[in-house]
């Protein structure tokens, strides 16, 4: 599958596509504008007024920020940005999902349609940063094996992109074994404890 093609979610009437440029800047603010304003806090991590978003729109299509779009007869209802790095600095990625899109697995499929863009543009780590209270989207990062720190009222984390699906199959098949394991250990840690006590009594 090319980047250019459509993705349709398994649960939801829309689909995901990444916006060209031009179609960026209306499409993009459109769908910022119509956040609410707890959604537009979690976003922005405060609210902000409409000014700032008309901006932030347009700075996004200029500085060759990646959106990926999911799209609900032709309005762009939830938006995950890819913004290219500055400096030394690892590119940034930010969500934003409307509400009657919510509790629909489109913030996954953005998700992992964004990493597809990063890996493809050979990023090898990419940065999320999220209000302490957008709890929604510090699940989400986990899901995705960001390790998030909280400081100073927001949490911030890494994504590791150079992990390859393989590897994060065989994670999630070796946790199991891995849990069984720690079991087992403690299991034997605590058997040896008693016998120590219950040994030292006889004695």
């Amino acid at each position: 599958m090319t980047l250019d093609e459509t993705v349709r979610t398994t649960s939801v009437p829309g689909y995901v596509r990444t916006l060209s440029q031009q179609e960026e800047l209306p499409l993009l603010r459109d769908h910022l504008l119509r956040l609410d304003a707890e959604s537009r806090h979690d976003r922005f991590n405060g609210f902000l007024d409409d000014s700032f978003i008309e901006r932030y729109a347009a700075r996004c299509a200029d500085d060759g920020t990646v959106i990926v779009a999911y799209i609900v007869d032709g309005v762009v209802r939830g938006a995950a940005e890819l913004h290219p790095p500055e400096g030394d600095s690892l590119p940034e990625v930010a969500f934003s999902v409307e509400a009657s899109a919510r509790r629909q697995n489109v913030g996954t499929v953005l998700f992992s349609r964004l990493i597809a863009e990063a890996r493809w543009k050979g990023y090898k780590s990419l940065r999320i940063t999220t209000g302490a209270e957008n709890h929604a989207m510090r699940a989400l990062a986990k899901k995705f094996g960001a390790h998030l720190q909280f400081r100073q009222g927001e949490s911030t984390g890494t994504i590791d992109l150079t992990k390859t699906p393989e590897d994060e199959l065989a994670d999630l098949a070796a946790a199991p074994f891995k849990a069984g394991r720690a079991l087992l250990s403690f299991n034997s840690t605590c058997w040896k404890l008693i016998s120590s006590m219950y040994g030292n009594r006889a004695a």
